[in-house]
């Protein structure tokens, strides 16, 4: 995704409760729980229910409501910038599926792999549609959880009031990042995770009022910017496509992750999961790793750690693959890139605690990571010797070896000798 979190949104869907999580006792849910207990009185009529009428874990509606009104910002945006009308609609859907074309060669022809089929599916969004494909996607994923909650409000008797409670709560949540991310998103490549049909062929979204917006501000050549985020989302579709094997395993990693979480926050556990929680919390406090790990268990850092060493190495594949084709067909590469730079440096300090509260810094910091690794690798080899990591998980980097690429250049240079 451009510049975003896949689901991908550390965990790509689950940034935001877990981060929230980790404010137990603070002022931030100490006003969210007062607020949230108001809201549901009022909204009790429209709460998400599940057939026995127990809350349901996030109502899905209001999540997109919030969403889609956060995502028009009063400050900068018009009315016109916020949708695509239909000649527009249609000219720039047939100019990214020319760049998305163009782009398959040219990754093609740097990295030596080849897709199994023409990339197809290329969508212009505006940004409520591409809220609607990203709350569909949240959907698969926070089923087992939605399951699970309201089997544990059935079984306690009066909880309803909190269910409804927590409803409101992690709606807004749900509602508030989408909201954010659905301003600055640019392009995202879909292969429906946690999909319960096989999919071979995903989708390429580009959101042309963010990208026309980008354009307009940094007055950057619009033809050139739109080739380069192509080449950075086809990229992504030659890194499932071409290896099937890969979805599976992230499919495997999440399924397992969202199994564990639901158990922890809804299973019978003596003393609750607040007790649980705050005992994970005392005996992770000097380990190292990331804030959201204090809550986790053994198992639970295992896998979170592979998700974000998978994560990591996608996004700065893409990255390096991007910036490497770019910079040989693209005249304007170097502004594009010292404009994305600049960019990120430049966030305001409430953008940046927002980033921290809802996890989206572990998707910034994969970027970083991951495109440092492929680069250290490519400079030390080649892209061929880089591309080893397709070839089977054992392959892959740890997220020891992301942070010390020297360490996944050993491994595999004893193997190859």
């Amino acid at each position: 995704m451009t510049p975003l979190a896949r689901r991908g949104a550390g965990l790509p869907g689950l940034p935001g409760p877990a981060a929230t999580a980790l404010l137990g006792g603070g002022l931030v849910l100490g006003l969210a729980a007062g607020a949230a207990w108001a809201a549901g009185r009022v909204l009790n009529d429209g709460v998400s229910r599940d057939d026995a009428q127990n809350p349901r874990l996030i109502n899905w509606q209001w999540a997109r409501n919030i969403a889609v009104r956060g995502a028009h910002d009063s400050q900068s945006d018009n009315d016109a910038d916020a949708a695509v009308d239909g000649t527009e609609r249609e000219t720039a859907s047939a100019e990214y599926a020319r760049l998305v074309e163009r782009s398959a060669a040219l990754v093609a022809s740097y990295t030596g792999i080849n897709l199994p089929a023409p990339l197809r599916q290329v969508h212009v969004f505006d940004r409520p549609e591409w809220v609607d494909a990203n709350l569909a996607q949240f959907r698969l994923m926070f089923a087992p959880l939605d399951e699970s909650y309201a089997q544990t409000i059935a079984r306690a008797r009066g909880a309803a009031p909190v269910g409804i409670m927590g409803q409101v709560m992690l709606s807004g949540q749900m509602g508030i990042l989408l909201g954010y991310l659905a301003r600055r998103v640019l392009g995202q490549y879909d292969l429906s995770l946690l999909g319960r049909e096989p999919v071979t062929e995903g989708r390429l979204y580009f959101v042309e009022p963010n990208i026309a917006a980008m354009v307009r501000r940094y007055e950057l050549p619009r033809d050139e910017f739109r080739a380069w985020i192509a080449l950075h989302e086809v990229t992504h579709a030659f890194e499932f496509e071409a290896h099937p094997w890969v979805r599976a395993y992230m499919n495997d990693l999440l399924t397992v992750y969202l199994r564990s979480l639901s158990d922890d926050l809804f299973g019978n556990r003596p003393g609750g999961a607040l007790t649980m929680l705050a005992g994970r919390v005392k005996d992770n406090l000097f380990e190292r790793g990331h804030v959201l790990e204090m809550m986790m268990s053994p198992a639970q850092r295992e896998v979170f750690r592979k998700l974000q060493a998978l994560m990591a190495l996608m996004e700065g594949y893409s990255n390096h693959v991007m910036n490497r084709v770019g910079a040989r067909h693209l005249k304007d590469h170097a502004t594009l890139k010292q404009t994305f730079e600049s960019r990120a440096k430049s966030r305001g300090a409430a953008e940046q605690l927002f980033i921290k509260l809802t996890g989206l810094d572990i998707k910034l910091e994969q970027y970083i990571l991951g495109e440092r690794f492929c680069e250290q690798v490519v400079a030390e080899h080649d892209i061929g010797f880089l591309n080893q990591v397709w070839s089977a998980e054992s392959h892959l980097p740890t997220l020891e070896e992301i942070h010390d690429p020297s360490r996944w250049i050993a491994r595999h240079a004893r193997v190859a000798a």
